[in-house]
Parts: C-alpha cells; structure tokens; sequence
C-alpha cells in the first residue's frame, strides 16, 4: 500500500468533470484537466489542459498549457502551449514555444521568448522654475 500511496500523491491530477460549473480562482502545483466550466483564474507549476467540452473565461498561468475546447481570456505559458485542432481561444497568449494545429481558432495576440526582466523606467524630468510663465 505505501508504493500506491505514493504513486498517488507523486502524480497529482485535479479534474473538473464534465457538467461541473466552478465560478472562483484555483491555485495548485499539480496537473489540472477542465472538462467542465471555470469562470476564474487557473495558476500552477505544472500542466494545465483543457478538454473538447471544457470552457475556460478567465486567465491561466502555468507551466505547460493544452486547449482542446473553448478558452476566452489571456494565458501565460512558462514553456510550451499546445492548440490542438477543436481548440477556440479569444484572448492573448505569452509563451516560449507554440503549437497550432489545424483548423485551431486563435483570436487575439502572441508574444513568444523568454521574458526579460525590465530595467525600471526613467524617472520624470524634475519640473523647472523657469519654464512656468507668470501671468
């Protein structure tokens, strides 16, 4: 038993099953799969996947991220993401590598590479006396 109990817990997969309606955000670091309907923020370290039926209208950040079904909202993927030929996304996508199938539909924008941390902005000219004009 303690070889399945750690089979179990070394591959963590959460599932929103098919019919399931879940309005809220969800914070994990396994695998998640939406079969269902999710109003809401997705955030993990790992894979996220959604399934021909699943509707996602939210954001999702991840590690990894598949669409088979309906996404409306921005995704960011740390490595690769996947839109496999059933896959209808409205929104922006950010990710290191990208894979469209066929007859895929994607509507929005996409940003590809490795983030590079941004220098701070300038900071605003300090205002000068001398430009004020006295009335």
């Amino acid at each position: 038993m303690g070889k399945d109990e750690e089979i179990l817990s070394s591959s963590q997969l959460n599932v929103i099953a098919n019919g399931t309606i879940i309005k809220g955000d969800i914070t994990t670091n396994g695998d998640i799969k939406i079969d269902g309907n999710l109003e809401g923020t997705i955030i993990t370290k790992s894979k996220v996947i959604v399934g021909e039926k699943g509707v996602l209208k939210g954001t999702i950040n991840a590690s990894n991220i598949e669409i088979m079904g309906t996404v409306t909202g921005d995704m960011t993927a740390a490595n690769a993401m996947t839109l496999k030929s059933t896959a209808n996304v409205t929104g922006n996508i950010r990710t290191v590598t990208i894979v469209i199938e066929q007859n895929a539909q994607f509507n929005g924008n996409c940003k590809m590479g490795k983030e590079e941390p941004q220098a701070a902005p300038a900071p605003a000219p300090a205002a000068n006396p001398q430009n004020f004009v006295k009335k």
